[in-house]
Parts: structure tokens; sequence; C-alpha cells
């Protein structure tokens, strides 16, 4: 009788580790089962180290000649199942390759001749992080509990409080006779978008995780950034203003929807919690400043004046802030990104800016609400997406899937960031050129 043991070989690359989990002795033989045993029959859960490659040696005590074992891993993410061969004493040996700290279930399957004669899915593998992985987590800490994100929120509140100043009234009541930007932006955001980030995670055989991820990102409402950018590239501030708050309102809705939706079509198991919460305290955010601002447009004109001008400035200083915070706080969550995910990720502010431009030229809508609405479908809130990964999945899995929307709110800054470069030197060659 053979207790479980643990062997690290030594390894160029990854670390090769030999799991002997071994009951009985050659020999022995048996008609009933239980036919397939892991270890001494005392434990269910073993240890395997992160982004390590090794074998698990299965014992079978079925007489048949012809017996085969399948295995499967329940998280392929955390553990991958790489091939099985047999083994001495009628046992099997399943070369294994683990990826991301978790718990992975293993199902074992004992077939003779196609015939199922043992089914077993209680034995699982806890793949651990190295010591090394750990301290470098503890060290940078965890992005959503960031400082920098609150130090930046007075700033943020006073450059909305500056958008507030530029809302015009007579736009407003323009938008509920013809709402038509509003609808193509609720539209493009909570079905199109969706529907091209599964397109996207099937074409890239994108992991489940990564999949609801990317999935999970194109769902999300337009974010803040939103009419930064518009004011940037000579869109319609009170627009943009408008689509983003309806189409946050509409997330509470449509965003849970959305992703339970693809969540079954990925075959995800996790139960996805929308956070409602954050939802309403975006709104309040968005609401707040912006009415604050148009209030001191009304009672205070000198200060809003003032506020005008600086409400450029502090624009470009927040889109470059937001591109090195991002960055920061997912650079751990980033380090293991693969090219299909980049690939993936890259293409769906492109593509949402596009779109949005297409449907908003099909409907002759003026320029400036073109690109409004070219803007508030490509650019969308990646926080709410982060945040719903971060109540649906364990931590370790949650940083995994959470690769997508980094992804995406990364691309989408600097794109957006080029197209403002680009169209401050088109301008300034105009001017020139007249």
């Amino acid at each position: 009788m053979f207790a479980p043991t643990i062997c690290t070989l030594p390894s160029a690359t990854t670390p090769v580790v030999l799991l002997f989990l071994v009951v009985g002795c050659a020999g022995e033989t048996a008609t009933d089962g239980p036919y397939l045993s892991v270890g001494d029959g005392t434990a269910m859960e073993f240890d395997f180290p992160v982004n390590s490659h090794g074998i698990l040696v299965v014992s079978c005590r079925y007489p048949g000649p012809d017996a085969w074992l399948n295995v499967a891993s329940l998280e392929p993410t955390v553990l991958a199942v790489e091939n099985v061969s047999t083994s001495w004493g009628g046992g099997f040996v399943v070369t294994i390759q683990s990826s991301l700290p978790g718990l992975a279930p293993l199902q074992l399957q004992l077939l003779d001749q196609s015939r199922l004669i043992e089914e077993r899915a209680d034995f699982r593998i806890r793949v651990s992080p190295s010591s090394m992985e750990s301290a470098l987590r503890s060290g940078l800490g965890h992005f959503s509990e960031n400082p920098i994100l609150y130090a930046l929120l007075p700033l943020i509140f006073l450059n909305k409080c500056a958008f507030g100043c530029k809302v015009e009234l007579d736009v407003l009541r323009g938008l509920v006779h013809q709402p038509h930007p509003v609808v193509l932006g609720i539209l493009g955001q909570f079905v199109v978008m969706p529907l091209y980030g599964y397109l996207m995670s099937v074409a890239f055989s994108l992991p489940t995780p990564l999949a609801l991820g990317l999935v999970i990102a194109c769902s999300s409402p337009g974010g803040g950034g939103g009419y930064l950018y518009s004011l940037l590239l000579g869109g319609d501030v009170t627009v943009a203003i408008s689509m983003t708050l309806l189409s946050t309102v509409a997330a509470t809705g449509l965003m849970p929807l959305s992703s339970a939706f693809y969540g079954r079509l990925l075959g995800a198991r996790e139960t996805l919690h929308v956070p409602f919460l954050k939802i309403l305290i975006t709104l309040l955010f968005i609401a707040v400043p912006i009415s604050s601002g148009m209030l001191v447009k009304w009672k205070l004109p000198r200060l809003s004046r003032l506020l005008l001008l600086l409400i450029r400035p502090f624009s470009f200083a927040l889109i470059v802030g937001g591109l090195f915070m991002a960055y920061h706080m997912g650079a751990f969550i980033l380090a293991n990104v693969r090219p299909p995910t980049v690939l993936a990720g890259v293409t769906v502010p492109v593509f949402g800016l596009l779109l949005g431009y297409l449907l908003a030229w099909c409907l002759r809508l003026p320029g400036p609400q073109r690109r409004t609405v070219s803007i508030e479908i490509g650019v969308q809130n990646s926080l709410l997406a982060l945040a719903v990964l971060q109540l649906s999945f364990q931590r370790a899995q949650a940083d995994f899937a959470s690769q997508a929307p980094f992804i995406v709110a990364l691309s989408s800054t600097s794109e957006m960031l080029l197209l403002v470069l680009g169209h401050l030197v088109y301008k300034k060659l105009c001017s020139a050129g007249s």
C-alpha cells in the first residue's frame, strides 16, 4: 500500500511534478466496484503547484483486459489533462498541466470496449500559487483596492461639473421628440456588441472564463469617457451625456439578461451577479456633478466660463492618467495574457466605433451626433464588467476572466487617444492651410 507522495523534478521551463497516488498491489483482482482508486482512499483532494507539468497515477482493480480510462478536468483553465496511458499493475498514468490557482474536479470514466463500467467525479486537484507569485500579488495589491482610483475621484467629479456647463436645454428637449441617437446606442450596446463579443470568443477559441469576460465587457453600457471624447472630437456633448445616463439605466435590466443568455451558450456554471448598487452609484456619480454644473451655468456664469476653459486640458489629462492607471492596476492580471485574448479585445472598440457611425449614417443623423453615437457604442464602462466578474468568480478565476475587460479598456483608451491626437493635428493643418 502506498501513500500519496509528491516529487518535484528540475526543469528548464515549467516545473515537472510527479504525483504518485497509487493504492493496491500487483496481482490483486476484484469482480465488483469500485474499481478506480486515487491515493490511499482517505483523501479526495490533492495539492499541485501552479504552472507545473506532471503525472497522476490512478490504480484500477477491474479484471477486464480491454479496460480503458477517460479523464477530464472540469476546470480546464485551472488544470488540463494532456494524455492518458496504461501503467504497471493495471493502472493508468494521466499527464496533467496546471495553469491558474484554483480547484479542478476530475471526471474519471472506466470503459470496457465503449461500455461504461464506472464513473467517479469526487477527486479534486487544488492548484496552489507559488510563493513568488503570492508575494508579487501581495506586493501589488488587488486592482479593485487600488487607492489611485479613489484619489482621482475628486478630479473626475470636478471635470463632470464642467461638462454640466456644456449641457444645452434645447438639445435635451429635441431628444424627447427624436430619441434616435439614444435608441441606436441601446441597440448597439446591448444587442450587437454582446453578439460580437460572443463571435470573437468562438473565433479565437477563448476559454470559458475569458469568453464570458469578453461578452460581459461588450454588454456594458457607455462609460463616462464617452462624452469626454465627444467633446474632444467634435461630437454633441449633451446627446453624449443623455446617452450615457439612459444606457446606464437600461443596463439594470439588459446587462444581466445578455450576460445570462451568453453565459448559458458558453456553458458557464457560475451564477452571474450584476452589481446593481454599483450601477446606481455610477448613475449618481454622473447625474449629481452634471446637474451641479448646469446649476453653476445658471447661477454663476463667471465660474461656468472658468470651468469651460479648463475642461479640455482636464479631459486630456484624465485620458492619459486613466490609461496609466488602468495598466498599473491590471499589471498582475495582464502578466500572462495570451495573443488571442489581446487580438479579440483590441477589435472590440474598433468594431463599436464603426458600428455606431454606420447606424447613425443610415438614419442620416447630423455629423456631431454620428460621432457621438459612434463613440458611445465603442467606449464601454469596463469597470462594471470587472465588478460582475469579481462578484461571480473566486479571486483567481475572476482575475483570469478580467483579462478581457482590461484589454478592452486599455485598447479603447489607447485608440481614442490616437483619434484625439489625429483630430487635433488635422484641425491644425486645416487652419494652417486656410
